[in-house]
Order: C-alpha cells, then sequence, then structure tokens
C-alpha cells in the first residue's frame, strides 16, 4: 500500500480554505488544516513544530489577513500574516525539499491598465493589503524556487462573508441598493479556485520539473459590481429569493479607507496553456453559488 500523501494547508477557515477541505482528492491524500492557534505562521519554531510532526509533500497558504480597509491601519498585522506568514513557509518548504503554492490577489495592481492583467505586467499596490500580499509573492518567488503563486480577484462562495451574500441579505429589506459601478473585475467561485489549486498541487508533487512562478485564476468573463449584484438579484428572483433594484454609483460616491484598483480583470492565458485549468463562465459559477444559498434556506 502506497504511504499517504500529506498536504498542509493553511487558512482552512476561510472561502478557498474550505473549498479546499471540501473537494474530492485522490484516495492517500490527508489534508491537514490547523487552526491559527495550533499553527502559528509568524512564528518560526511553530512551522518547524509542525514540518518535524509530519512528512507534508506540499504546502498551499490560503490563509491571509483579507480585511482590505482595516490592513490600512493595521500594517504590522497585515505584513506579519501576509509576508513573514509566507516567508516563513518558504524557508521551511525550501529545507523540506517540497513545493509551496501561495494564493494572492489582483490588489497587487494598480488598476490603471486597459485590458487583462498579465502575469508579468508592473505592479503598483494601492494600499497596505495589496502592498503586504506582493511581499508575501516576492517572499515565496525568492524563498522557495519549487512555488507558483496564484492571484486571483473577487471571490465569492457559500461560505464566510463575500459580496454575493451581502446582496442577498441586504435585498431582504432593501427595494433599491447603491452599488459601485466603475470597478471592472472577474467574479471568481472559490469552489474553482479550490479546483485550481488542486490541480497544480497533485502536479507539482508528482512532478519535480512542473511549471512554477505567478499564475493567475479567475472565472471567465468580466463585470463590474453593480452587474454582478444585477446578475445575483435576476438569479434569485427567478428562484423566489430576495432581489432589489441596482443603481449604479461611482467609487467616489461610496469612500472606503482603502483604494480599490478600476480594473481587477485578470488573464488566465498563462494557467491555462501550462496546466491545462480553463475557467468556467463566471454567470455560471454565480448561478450555482446562489442556488446553493436559496437551496440552503429553503431547506432551514
Amino acid at each position: 500500500m502506497a504511504d499517504p500523501v500529506h498536504i498542509l494547508i493553511t487558512g482552512g477557515a476561510g472561502q478557498v480554505g474550505l473549498e479546499l477541505l471540501a473537494a474530492a482528492w485522490p484516495g492517500g491524500v490527508v489534508l491537514h488544516a490547523p487552526t491559527r492557534a495550533e499553527l502559528d505562521l509568524s512564528d518560526d519554531a511553530s512551522v518547524r513544530t509542525a514540518f518535524a510532526a509530519t512528512p507534508f509533500a506540499a504546502v498551499i497558504n490560503s490563509g491571509a489577513h483579507t480585511a482590505v480597509d482595516k490592513a490600512e491601519a493595521e500594517v504590522a498585522a497585515a505584513f506579519a500574516a501576509n509576508a513573514m506568514g509566507p516567508a516563513v513557509l518558504a524557508d521551511a518548504t525550501r529545507e523540506a525539499g517540497i513545493p509551496l503554492i501561495q494564493v494572492s490577489t489582483d490588489y497587487v495592481f494598480d488598476g490603471t491598465k486597459d485590458g487583462l492583467y498579465v502575469e508579468t505586467d508592473p505592479v503598483g499596490p494601492l494600499g497596505v493589503y495589496g502592498a503586504s500580499k506582493l511581499a508575501g509573492e516576492l517572499a515565496v518567488r525568492s524563498g522557495n524556487p519549487r512555488s507558483v503563486v496564484l492571484r486571483t480577484a473577487w471571490v465569492l462562495s457559500v461560505h464566510r462573508a463575500n459580496f454575493l451574500k451581502t446582496m442577498l441579505r441586504l435585498a431582504a429589506d432593501r427595494p433599491v441598493l447603491r452599488v459601485v459601478g466603475d470597478q471592472h473585475g472577474c467574479p471568481t467561485s472559490a469552489r474553482d479556485i479550490a479546483a485550481a489549486l488542486k490541480t497544480i498541487t497533485l502536479r507539482m508533487i508528482a512532478d519535480e520539473g512542473a511549471p512554477t512562478g505567478v499564475y493567475q485564476f479567475v472565472n471567465a468573463g468580466e463585470t463590474t459590481w453593480a452587474g454582478l449584484a444585477r446578475e445575483i438579484f435576476a438569479l434569485s428572483a427567478a428562484s423566489g429569493g430576495p432581489s432589489a433594484t441596482v443603481e449604479p454609483i461611482a467609487s467616489s460616491e461610496y469612500p472606503t479607507p482603502a483604494r480599490r484598483p478600476t480594473n481587477s480583470r485578470l488573464s488566465t492565458d498563462k494557467l491555462t496553456r501550462d496546466y491545462a485549468i480553463a475557467p468556467r463562465p463566471w454567470r455560471a459559477a454565480v448561478a450555482e453559488i446562489v442556488n446553493e444559498l436559496l437551496a440552503e434556506r429553503t431547506a432551514a
């Protein structure tokens, strides 16, 4: 009987982490998703203890300080989680001779490009969150040559707090919602991100020559936050769920502590070329999530 394949997942309680744990992995794969109390990524000794206890075959770091606006006032906490944590993991995985797969973000870009961002475009974070995630990318790429950084954006799922769930909650008691209409991006299913991470991780475990570097994954197509809200409400209304009229507004009418990129559209061509991962359209992904949430509501 083959030895078990141990994979460490950090951020197991987040949207992507929960979908990684729910995914159908091959037989023999054992997933480890310790809590922050069980594994402190900012503590080198904690990480070394975990690696000494289990012969991990790969690490997927989906954990992060994701409170974008709070990060503007919590610089040290953001960099501890998003830069130092990945740096510690890069050291530990390099020394163990195993791959590290790091989840990153569209916020590494300034959003001024016209068209889809490719992996080699110049980076220019607008705030602390993006800067800390970029520092994490650099730590991973320089700290472990056998690594993949996977940037994603506009993450949605049935789990935790996200834009889709917020819209459905607000529509329950508000007939009209004002939603930003001048930021463009690609709504993306956490389940689809998890599937992409699974494919990359298993390939890197099986093949030491598997492609490394920076990649991007989002669902196909693009819209605005207001366009996404309209789609959510059309799907919800068709199934008897909450709906509202969407009034598009400018970003300037909804000021936030952290500036958001106006353009978060990411190209996934490199990932399709190197890993044969072809994202499905964002509308199909959103429909799946809306239907699951409404089914849960009906069952309750």
